[in-house]
């Protein structure tokens, strides 16, 4: 099993930028898939990244603007967000995948506003 715990949110104004971290613990956090989710309010929760062994896949609204990296020695999963839009507000969690097994952070509020 692995435990998550998000930090790096906070307000920023569009054209911003911000970087989350998450950090692990547990064992074996690089067999694990990562990801990024976001929930906005009255919204469902949507991917917004992840990386799998050496590949990444971004939803199509953050292309270009945000970046998911890995630190399997360090089991910390970051996310770059660059050029941030008001439409990008929401809580931001971590995700650790592995066949049927799913753990999340408690999630980071990322609010972009001027």
């Amino acid at each position: 099993q692995v435990q998550l715990v998000e930090s790096g949110g906070g307000l920023v104004q569009p054209g911003g930028s911000l970087r989350l971290s998450c950090v692990a613990s547990g064992r074996d956090f690089s067999i694990y898939a990562m990801g990024w989710y976001r929930q906005a309010p009255g919204k469902q929760r949507e991917l917004v990244a992840e990386v799998s062994g050496g590949s990444t896949n971004y939803a199509d609204s953050v292309k270009g603007r945000f970046t998911i990296h890995r630190d399997n020695v360090k089991k910390e999963l970051y996310l770059q967000m660059n050029s941030l839009k008001p439409e990008d507000t929401a809580v931001y969690y971590c995700n650790a995948h592995l066949y049927h097994y799913d753990s999340w952070g408690q999630g980071t509020q990322v609010t972009v506003s001027s």
